[in-house]
């Protein structure tokens, strides 16, 4: 059986890599770190040419009808590289749900759009409590003769600021649980009924509060079915996790990468630093931790590809990865020394957005206690 990756895979991870080192150095993602978008329109101008944007769309919606694990691929580079923009949040969160569930006139209207790179959609998923449960989806929402009308907050809602579209998860009604009653809408982020207010992170990363005033949705703005969201919900979270764990990969391959070129370079005691055995322990850990998390990511990744996605996979992959990337980060920062302590060297770069993808999809604890369940504990 062949377990490596296709030709056009490979292509695909040496175009991105090539092309992310060369329009977006390291310079460049600390320049939009204090740029007020937060990414680079003619970079993304570039990404959508290079048909990223429709990498999982059919040919008809401008697309290229490539596979799940080319997008992994891509997201991996995407992370290696720390790409600052809303890549993840407009395809991970938002294109791929609007392809699976979308009607024929949603598709048709709104793929293009995102494949030619026009449109910068998000997620308004989580409220103040930031849980990814159902029970804390409470934003109320109410039919006013042929319209719905949200009324409330969504908090942590990534690249907000630069949408044009929102995927809005409400409740319209209550059940026999509390997956029951949620639908989620298509709103025009710029409506004058949205307002936002954005987040301070440590990561760096662009997180909003955003309060609907009134805002009103017609029928044919609804994803899905009325009161049926939570599967789609569910749909979008196994994908982003394994979408954030494929970017942490990538991240985490890069600390090991240039801690290893460091330690061959700094000399102490008249000896390149890698010679010392502590050192050298502390590498090696870091390469099984690196390698673990790669093969984790492969594996959910293949049964999502595959159309038979595993909770207990997609929920190992996720807890190991936020837990590695921080392991790793720190363990890069102490072989560094004083250096990898300061904001000026690219490890403060990669740490800052640890505590960021820890809580994207569910942090360790919520994952654990789904692969407790998976296993029947």
């Amino acid at each position: 059986m062949e377990f490596g990756f296709t030709e056009e895979q490979e292509m695909l991870r040496t175009l991105a890599r090539d092309f992310l080192t060369k329009e977006c150095p390291k310079s460049k993602v600390r320049a939009l770190d204090k740029d007020e978008k937060g990414y680079d329109p003619q970079i993304w101008r570039s990404m959508a040419e290079l048909g990223w944007m429709g990498l999982v769309f059919p040919e008809e919606y401008g697309g290229i009808n490539a596979g799940f694990m080319d997008l992994v691929v891509l997201m991996e580079e995407m992370g290696r590289n720390i790409l600052p923009g809303p890549f993840f949040s407009t395809i991970g969160l938002c294109a791929l749900p609007l392809l699976e569930y979308g009607t024929s006139q949603q598709k048709e209207t709104l793929l293009p759009q995102i494949a030619r790179g026009e449109a910068i959609w998000t997620l308004a998923l989580t409220e103040l409590s930031g849980s990814y449960r159902a029970s804390e989806i409470r934003l109320p929402v109410s039919l006013r003769g042929d319209e719905y009308v949200l009324e409330g907050e969504k908090f942590f809602v990534s690249d907000a600021h630069v949408a044009d579209y929102m995927l809005v998860v409400g409740r319209t009604g209550n059940g026999m649980s509390s997956e029951e009653g949620i639908t989620i809408f298509i709103v025009g982020a710029k409506d004058h009924a949205v307002r936002m207010e954005m987040i301070p992170t440590i990561g760096g990363d662009r997180q909003f509060r955003v309060s609907f005033n009134e805002l009103g949705a017609g029928k044919g703005d609804i994803l899905g079915e009325v009161g049926q969201g939570w599967c789609i919900v569910d749909f979008i979270l196994q994908r982003a996790a394994v979408l954030k764990c494929a970017e942490i990969s990538g991240a985490c391959q890069a600390v090991l990468e240039m801690t290893s070129a460091y330690a061959k370079e700094r000399v102490q005691f008249d000896r390149p630093i890698g010679s010392f055995q502590a050192v050298q322990h502390k590498l090696a850990d870091m390469l099984i931790d690196v390698e673990g998390v790669q093969y984790l990511v492969y594996q959910a990744a293949w049964g999502i590809s595959i159309g038979s996605p595993s909770r207990l996979q997609i929920s190992a992959a996720k807890a190991k990865a936020s837990e590695v990337y921080q392991r790793v980060c720190i363990d890069g920062i102490t072989a560094h020394g004083a250096i990898g302590y300061t904001m000026d060297h690219d490890m403060g770069l990669y740490y800052r957005r640890v505590r960021a993808a820890h809580f994207v999809a569910g942090d360790v604890d919520l994952h654990k206690e789904r692969i407790a369940v998976e296993l029947g504990l």
